[in-house]
């Protein structure tokens, strides 16, 4: 498995959970707040800070995921 593909692994997409918006496995964290507070600038320490259940591959994660998405 490719590291890329390790943290695709992170991103969860599921029915019964935030009704199929793509989400950091495990929360409820969406793909889409990190990639919006990463494009209003926002740290990534201060995502780490507010949102202690996430960790920095989680972030990168999300960033993968949205490439990916734009791609399709």
């Amino acid at each position: 498995m490719t590291h890329r593909e390790q943290l695709l692994d992170r991103i969860s997409i599921d029915p019964a959970v935030c009704v199929c918006r793509p989400c950091i496995r495990g929360t409820r964290i969406w793909v889409s707040l990190i990639v919006d507070n990463l494009a209003d600038g926002i740290p990534e320490s201060e995502l780490l800070e507010a949102y202690p259940q996430l960790k920095a591959e989680d972030i990168q994660a999300a960033l993968v995921y949205s490439a990916a998405e734009m791609t399709r």
